[in-house]
């Protein structure tokens, strides 16, 4: 495998890892949001 090949791969590689920790960062905000959202309303409708 030559240089250029080997540098085409690699930056295809981090250009994936990078996308794929934005994409599990948005996804761990909307279920940290999603878990607010329900405690808040634990939080309102107590019985005691």
């Amino acid at each position: 495998m030559n240089l250029v090949t080997r540098t085409f791969l690699l930056s295809i590689t981090l250009l994936f890892a990078v996308a794929g920790c934005n994409t599990m960062e948005g996804a761990g905000q909307d279920i940290e949001a999603a878990g607010e959202g329900i405690e808040e309303e634990s939080r309102e409708n107590r019985n005691y």
